[in-house]
């Protein structure tokens, strides 16, 4: 079940003004969907990024060492349904799965708690992201709006790369996967788990497969352009597929509210429990433009760190579903 206030209270944030009060001074919530419609164009009925998609369903089924962490319910040792959607990047609908540009693919998940309310977790391929503020995500895409072939040089876009090293080594991290199944995904975004005592850890989800499998480039090109999302739903058919979700902990001297700053490789991890996704829906097409996934969509239990790129996400989030509903 969505949270149907904190959804109206999202769009409110873009949606309250008058249009042409928003046209000279919309929040920078809907200027970064401004920008990315400005790259990718405005697709009626499609997300303004992330647009193509495949939704499956299955479990979550928590481990002992989660509820030592977090008092949430999701973790107290039930199984809990889910709901899941996985993405190629872009705000294109019928990019080729195959093509460069639909990196980083996408992971949202809905744990479908007891009490009838969702919690939501949206993750990606990037290990982190590209930059620290919604300015510069909006900046970047309308560097790269700005940059097409006959451009001058350098290009805005080279001009922001040049001074942002952040998003070259952030997409230096990602790759094409053979399978939506055997991509590895993480949260750019810091949260903090509080478990019955009142104890709070600051963490970074990670979901990740039975095996990494990833594609060069040239056996990336020669896919079929749907590859990705005929492949896993023909793959459920065989059998259920697994993932590990992973909490990874933050230590002290760890930035919590710049998701461009990865935390160390060497950040002890501790298993959550195990997501088995075991079908597919029979209409995705159409059920996929009904479901809103928001980072900030949580539990007790779970809350939100200073990371302000969380509420930027949800109110972009909000305005982009209001723009292919409404």
């Amino acid at each position: 079940m969505m949270n149907r206030k904190l959804v109206a209270a999202l769009i409110g944030v873009g949606l309250s003004l008058p249009a042409v009060a928003r046209a000279q001074d919309a929040p920078v919530e809907e200027q970064v969907v401004n920008a990315m419609n400005k790259v990718f164009g405005v697709h009626a009925g499609f997300r303004a990024n992330h647009a193509k998609g495949v939704v499956v369903e299955g479990k979550f089924k928590p481990s002992a060492e989660a509820a030592g962490l977090s008092r949430a319910s999701l973790f107290s040792g039930g199984e809990i349904p889910v709901t899941v959607r996985f993405s190629d990047s872009t705000g294109v609908p019928n990019l080729p799965d195959g093509s460069g540009d639909a990196n980083p693919h996408g992971m949202a998940v809905k744990f479908h708690l007891a009490d009838g309310s969702d919690m939501d977790i949206v993750i990606n391929s990037l290990k982190f992201f590209p930059v620290s503020t919604a300015a510069e995500l909006r900046d970047l895409f309308l560097a790269i709006a700005d940059s097409g072939p006959d451009a001058a040089k350098p290009t805005k876009l080279e001009q922001f790369i040049g001074s942002h090293p952040s998003v070259p080594a952030a997409l230096g991290t990602i790759a094409t996967p053979d399978s939506f199944a055997d991509e590895a995904y993480f949260g750019v975004n810091a949260f903090v788990l509080v478990n019955k005592a009142g104890e709070k850890q600051a963490i970074r989800w990670q979901m990740l497969p039975e095996k990494v499998v990833h594609l060069d480039k040239a056996d990336a090109d020669k896919r079929a352009p749907d590859f990705l999302m005929a492949e896993l739903p023909a793959r459920l058919k065989q059998g259920p597929v697994t993932f590990r979700f992973k909490a990874q902990l933050a230590a002290a001297g760890d930035s919590t509210s710049d998701p461009a700053k990865p935390w160390p490789d060497d950040r002890k991890l501790v298993e959550l429990g195990v997501l088995t996704i075991d079908k597919a829906v029979a209409d995705s097409d159409a059920v996929q433009k009904t479901l809103l996934f928001l980072p900030g969509q949580l539990t007790d239990g779970v809350e939100q760190s200073d990371d302000p790129m969380i509420d930027i996400r949800n109110g972009a989030y909000a305005i982009s579903f209001s723009r292919r509903n409404p």
